[in-house]
């Protein structure tokens, strides 16, 4: 089955929250993922950190799909790309060395 990687930022709409606003909808994301893998889903998901280790680069989810078109729907119901709180890329994963094989 190919790999995928979404690979999102927030938007405008998410960074004019405040802190906690944000939690509970990381925290929505959180628990789909948690409810996604033992669902029995291939996928790791995080989030990215600057040179200082700092949050707020935005996020990367690397998953399993039949297709682009599944893949597509399936992130469609990630409450954060569903709330249009982040921007965010899809592409089919091709490796070529390591664990992870198509």
């Amino acid at each position: 089955m190919p790999w995928f990687i979404k690979q999102e930022t927030f938007t405008a709409a998410m960074t004019s929250l405040s802190a906690e606003q944000r939690r509970v909808h990381c925290d929505d994301h959180r628990r789909w993922v948690q409810a996604q893998r033992r669902a029995g889903f291939a996928m790791a998901s995080g989030f990215l950190v600057d040179d200082q280790h700092k949050p707020g680069g935005g996020g990367v989810l690397v998953f399993s799909a039949e297709s682009y078109e599944a893949a597509k729907a399936f992130i469609a119901a990630d409450p954060m790309i569903a709330r249009n709180l982040v921007d965010w890329t899809l592409h089919e994963w091709k490796p070529v060395e390591g664990s992870l094989q198509a």
